[in-house]
C-alpha cells in the first residue's frame, strides 16, 4: 500500500469507515485426514478450523508484513455464523498422489467498528461454493482483561478489504 493510500486510510474515524478497495484474501488450505467424519466428509466443526487457518494467515502474516503486530497481543471471537452449503468430501488424488486436497477460502471484512471488526468468508472446492461464515473479532488486552479499540494501524491494514455485505451479496 501506498503512503498516500495509508495516510487516506488510517485518517478514517467513526463507527462505519469508508468502503475500501473490497479486495478478498484468498488462502489455500489442505485438508487433512483428521478433518474426516465418519462419512468421509469434512466435519462441521473443523470448517472453523479451516475458517481460522485463513485468517489468522492474514491478520497475523499478513499483517506483519505490512507492519501490524497488535493482532497478536489479543484477539478474541466474539461470534461466528456458518452457513454449510455442500459437503466436502475428502478425495485423494484431486490433483495429484502427492498432493492433499486443498479448499480455497476467500475472505473480506463486512464491517470496522471501533471496538470490533467482522470477517467474511467462502469456502469453495474447486469451484463449487460450499459454505459462507462471518466472525465478528473483538480486539482484547489481555494485560488488563477487557476489550480495548482497534488502533488507527489496525483499521488502515483492515480497510482495503472493506466489502459491506450487501457489496457481497450483490
Amino acid at each position: 500500500m501506498t503512503d498516500a493510500a495509508l495516510a487516506g486510510a488510517s485518517s478514517t474515524t467513526g463507527a462505519v469507515p469508508a468502503v475500501g478497495g473490497g479486495q478478498r484474501y484468498t488462502f489455500h488450505a489442505a485438508l487433512r485426514w483428521s478433518d474426516l467424519d465418519a462419512y468421509g466428509h469434512v466435519n462441521n466443526a473443523r470448517f472453523l478450523t479451516l475458517y481460522e487457518e485463513a485468517r489468522v494467515a492474514l491478520m497475523f502474516s499478513g499483517g506483519r508484513a505490512w507492519g501490524v503486530g497488535s493482532f497478536a497481543d489479543g484477539v478474541l471471537i466474539h461470534r461466528h455464523e456458518v452457513d454449510y452449503l455442500r459437503p466436502v468430501d475428502y478425495r485423494m488424488g484431486r490433483s495429484t498422489a502427492d498432493q492433499a486436497p486443498t479448499v480455497r477460502i476467500e475472505l473480506w471484512i463486512e464491517q470496522v467498528r471501533p471496538s470490533r471488526f467482522t470477517v467474511a468468508y467462502e469456502m469453495f472446492d474447486g469451484d463449487l461454493l460450499v459454505s459462507r461464515a462471518r466472525s465478528v473479532l473483538v480486539p482484547f488486552d489481555l494485560e488488563q482483561g477487557r476489550p480495548r479499540r482497534l488502533t488507527e494501524t489496525e483499521r488502515a491494514f483492515l480497510l482495503p478489504y472493506v466489502r459491506p455485505a450487501d457489496a457481497a451479496e450483490a
